[in-house]
């Protein structure tokens, strides 16, 4: 195989180059047309190697056309030629089959065309950047070595239509079989001298009628990846070819072919042993064509030479006045040699004077001075820059920051927020949060989500905090992160989470929460690998606490608030396991005067309130609905939406189980053991009630809040007495009756009126 690569040329190198061309072989035309070649490439067999790289030039009045004669049969215009390998037109078919009826099977085979390319006894073989390709509907083409014994290799050529006015298509791809819409091509091996190809029709066979009467098989060079598709019209299918000799019919110019080529028979070894037939001339290497054959070899010039080696051989570069070719340093003495190049430094220079090496240093003392006068100037200019940075940062800085503090809502922020609302909420600096969290190491990272990432914090003070940074935000995520810094400014609820104060200084905008150290309660209820036991009573209170903080934002404030996106990922759990209501972004405040809240739908799938679904009327009733699904999540220990279940949401399994009276198949197994039957039903109705379809049939948080209460209130006295709660929502009421027995428990009776 061909190892060698050709040198880079200089422009000096590529003039001598020619020069050499040009005077080689006097009287010998080294041009024909646009075709520059050289020996032993030439016009007529006296300026020509070998007959097999005789040129024939074809004169006419504008312009001449170079041509090569392969075993004297045919004529191929030569379209160039290269170090290694000739590109030549080759517009002839190797097969060519058409039938008489395309709809019945077996078809009748009117012609069947079945030529070779023959390249035995010349310097030639195909090169492997060449396909076998063959175009037509439901035909193999098989490629075949000399006497069609050696099967070379074959494709299915596949129309997957009919279309009459379409077009057939031939993909580029590197290697190996490759098939396209009514065209395929296989790849030939590199050294072939010899190929015939047979078309065969597989129509019939797939039970399907022929589109189209003939297919065609050829050779064409490869094209690479950034190349167009090779395109056909379908219409050349109904071609037929009279005759071998046909010149190219089908649409488009006639395909070029690569042809590989070399000197002698011989490989190196044994080509050297005879000097009056060796080819390689002075200062050149010999390179076998093939290192397992003896197809032949080609000559190449020894490093450091250039000319032509088939004729006069190579002669010396002088690097020395080629600045891409002189590997000496600047300061080096350049000496030319036979076939090299000597650098050496001059007096007062230590080295090896390579550009690549050591080079060629100054050994004076004067230059010592010189250098110390430079670096102590150099660190003076150094210092006054350092200097100049140094204010042009901070100021940069300042800038900066202030940019971020409007672009990040600072304004809005000022115009949404009183004076009384501002002290309450701290103005972190950028300096304080990246040096709390390490420069947000990764390390830090509590948890990501949609909006973005939580870091644990540790304040100067030694306050442990949880630092929330925002994703790059378009305008509705900043008005998300506005809304929930204005929220929590005047939210103060236990079992809220608590804003320490937010930044603005920075890219994306953060915010500073107190830290609740022990994840969600979707962690607590869900995750596999948590082993802690969620009692009974622990889940009844995490529901109170639960629904006494939104029952808190619907009634307590001023100005109510709906969370709007109440789920159980959203509620953290401190160390005490005490629940803290989180992720205030796109929670609103609603005006008293106000019913409900008309707004692009947004929360989570799974929690979302039918009736907001379809009418886009955010209520407190939505936020009910909401608390109904993480209150059945508390008490089933199952996920809202589950893959293994395809059919049904959980609300719509449990509610199903509450019509059946059978809750045992859907409740927790943690619930069914520690919780008594009396305390699951009255939580289990609760939450039937809050999961109403219609909003207005739901009980206000408030009233959920003061059931639960009642609930724990009653399992801590032990003893149930006499009590009666009457809950009223619009049409219905409930009432709940507590009678007392002897035992510790309390049966809870519920009954509907309406009003």
């Amino acid at each position: 195989m061909l190892s060698s690569t050709p040198l880079p040329l200089s422009l000096l190198h590529f003039i001598f180059l020619l020069l050499s061309l040009t005077l080689t072989s006097a009287g010998c035309p080294q041009k024909c047309g646009k075709l520059q070649f050289s020996y032993p490439f030439g016009v007529g067999p006296k300026c020509s190697m070998d007959p097999s790289f005789n040129i024939i030039c074809k004169k006419t009045r504008n312009h001449s056309t170079p041509y090569l004669n392969i075993n004297k049969v045919r004529m191929l215009e030569i379209v160039e030629i290269k170090q290694t390998q000739i590109r030549v037109k080759y517009p002839y078919l190797l097969a060519a089959t058409c039938y008489t009826n395309t709809s019945v099977y077996p078809h009748n085979n009117t012609r069947d065309g079945f030529y070779s390319i023959d390249l035995t006894g010349t310097q030639y073989s195909m090169s492997d950047k060449n396909w076998l390709t063959a175009i037509g509907c439901e035909d193999i083409v098989a490629g075949f070595g000399e006497n069609k014994n050696v099967f070379a290799g074959g494709c299915v050529s596949y129309c997957p239509t009919s279309e009459p006015h379409g077009f057939g298509s031939c993909p580029n791809t590197e290697n190996g079989y490759s098939a396209g819409n009514g065209c395929c091509r296989t790849p030939i091996p590199k050294g072939t001298t010899f190929l015939a190809a047979q078309l065969s029709d597989l129509g019939g066979k797939w039970l399907r009628d022929k589109y189209f009467p003939c297919s065609y098989a050829f050779v064409v060079e490869k094209r690479t990846l950034d190349e167009s598709v090779w395109l056909y019209p379908f219409s050349d299918l109904n071609k037929s070819i009279n005759s071998q000799d046909d010149d190219w019919v089908l649409s488009g110019p006639p395909p070029v072919v690569r042809l590989d080529w070399r000197v002698g028979t011989e490989n190196c070894s044994e080509a050297q042993k005879d000097s009056s037939t060796y080819a390689c001339k002075a200062n050149t290497d010999c390179v076998n064509y093939d290192a397992n054959t003896d197809w032949g070899y080609l000559c190449s010039c020894k490093p450091g030479y250039h000319g032509n080696p088939y004729n006069e051989g190579c002669q010396d570069i002088n690097e020395c006045n080629s600045d891409e070719l002189n590997p000496c340093d600047a300061n080096a003495i350049c000496t030319n040699t036979i076939g090299s190049v000597n650098c050496s430094c001059p007096k007062g220079y230590n080295g090896d004077g390579k550009k690549n090496g050591k080079g060629c240093i100054p050994s004076n003392m004067i230059h010592v001075f010189i250098g110390v006068g430079s670096g102590m100037g150099f660190l003076l200019v150094l210092s006054m820059c350092i200097l100049v940075h140094i204010v042009l940062r901070k100021r940069r800085s300042k800038m900066r920051k202030e940019k971020f503090f409007k672009r990040n809502g600072g304004l809005l922020l000022q115009q949404q927020t009183n004076e009384c609302t501002i002290r309450k909420t701290k103005l972190f600096s950028a300096e304080e949060l990246e040096k709390a969290t390490d420069n947000f190491n990764e390390s830090r990272i509590l948890g990501q989500g949609g909006q973005g990432t939580v870091y644990k914090g540790m304040l100067p003070d030694g306050k442990i905090v949880a630092i929330k940074k925002s994703k790059l935000i378009n305008k509705d995520q900043l008005e998300q992160f506005i809304n929930e810094v204005v929220i929590l400014s005047h939210v103060n609820h236990k079992n809220v989470v608590k804003l320490w104060g937010c930044c603005m200084e920075t890219d994306v905008p953060l915010l500073v929460y107190e830290l609740v150290p022990n994840g969600t309660l979707f962690d607590l209820i869900h995750d596999p690998n948590i082993h802690f036991q969620v009692s009974w009573n622990m889940r009844l209170k995490i529901a109170a606490d639960i629904a006494g903080a939104l029952a808190y934002l619907h009634s307590a404030l001023s100005i109510p608030i709906y969370h709007r996106d109440v789920k159980s990922s959203n509620i953290l759990l401190d160390e005490k396991y005490t629940v803290k209501l989180s992720d205030f972004g796109i929670s609103r405040e609603v005006a008293t005067d106000r019913t409900h809240l008309t707004t692009l739908v947004k929360g989570t799938f799974g929690y979302f309130d039918p009736e907001y679904f379809q009418s886009s009327q955010f209520t407190e009733k939505s936020d009910v609905y909401s608390f109904g699904v993480v209150l059945v999540e508390l008490l089933t220990g199952q996920r809202p939406i589950d893959v293994r279940e395809e059919e049904r949401s959980l609300v719509m399994r449990f509610l199903e189980s509450m019509e059946e009276n059978n809750l045992y198949k859907i409740l927790d197994e943690q619930v069914l053991r520690h919780g008594k039957d009396e305390e699951l039903s009255a939580v289990s109705w609760l939450a039937q009630r809050c999961l109403n379809w219609k909003g207005k049939m739901r009980p206000t948080m408030k009233e959920v809040a003061r059931e639960l209460e009642s609930l724990i209130m009653l399992e801590e006295d032990g003893v149930c007495k006499a009590k009666s709660v009457i809950i009223s929502d619009g049409e219905y009421a409930w009432t709940t009756s507590g009678i007392s027995d002897e035992s510790t428990s309390c049966i809870l009776t519920f009954s509907s009126e309406i009003i």
